[in-house]
């Protein structure tokens, strides 16, 4: 259940710190509304991956709250927190695949891991690899993958259960410009079905690609948020999913 007025998520004076060093994410407010496509820009170094950390629960803040889904994340106990990964779609810079199985397997581990019957699954599996190019490799193990295969293999996992939300790192910094696009078409596709997509990136044409996203900033470990339009819902999504 997402909280009230559609957030997702939702940040409070978050900050981290590793052991006694300074903060590397300092004072973050912001909220994440259902169905909206956000890019997360900043310098290398500015925080970027370890907020994606926070949003993917892979990280605890040292400070401040997070909710998600209209629950407090920071008091879950922890044998709570597969569940809650669950409606959760990541896709990692170092792809993480799992070795020892194919391109197929791989994407279908998020249905196998809901429950989904077999039977059901391979149909929607093999569309979806067919439709990031990679149908003919489907019985492929990673290692036979070039980086570009790996990265759409690992979107393909990502959104392949339409997670409430999707948390991308650099998404298409393996693949040719053709296919970043069509990659970058298919998260909004997910965002239009109401997943909450926030794509990490250091590639400003990708931010001209998608003109109704929304651009987190971070600098230094904190955001840049002139205009507060993260803090509140644009008027013309109102009462409505854009």
């Amino acid at each position: 259940m997402t909280g009230a007025g559609g957030d997702i998520v939702r940040f409070d004076n978050v900050g981290l710190r590793y052991g006694t060093g300074a903060e590397i994410l300092s004072d973050l407010s912001f909220t994440l509304h259902a169905g909206r496509f956000y890019f997360l820009t900043g310098a290398s170094g500015a925080g970027k991956t370890t907020l994606l950390k926070l949003l993917y629960l892979a990280q605890r803040p040292s400070r401040g709250g997070i909710r998600m889904f209209g629950g407090d994340v920071i008091t879950l106990p922890r044998e709570r927190l597969p569940m809650l990964r669950r409606r959760l779609g990541v896709v990692f810079q170092d792809f993480r695949l799992v070795a020892h199985l194919s391109a197929f397997d791989n994407v279908a581990l998020p249905l196998r891991l809901s429950g989904i019957a077999e039977a059901e699954l391979r149909q929607p599996v093999a569309d979806m690899l067919d439709w990031v190019g990679l149908g003919a490799r489907a019985d492929a193990r990673p290692a036979t993958l070039s980086g570009g295969e790996q990265q759409r293999v690992a979107i393909a996992r990502a959104v392949i259960a339409r997670p409430e939300l999707l948390v991308a790192d650099e998404p298409t910094g393996n693949v040719d410009p053709e296919m970043a696009l069509k990659l970058l078409r298919l998260m909004e596709a997910l965002g239009r079905l109401g997943t909450t997509v926030v794509v990490a990136t250091h590639d400003v044409q990708l931010l001209r690609q998608v003109p109704d996203s929304l651009i987190m900033r971070l600098d230094r470990g904190r955001l840049a948020d002139p205009t507060g339009a993260l803090r509140y819902p644009p008027r013309q999504a109102e009462g409505a999913m854009p």
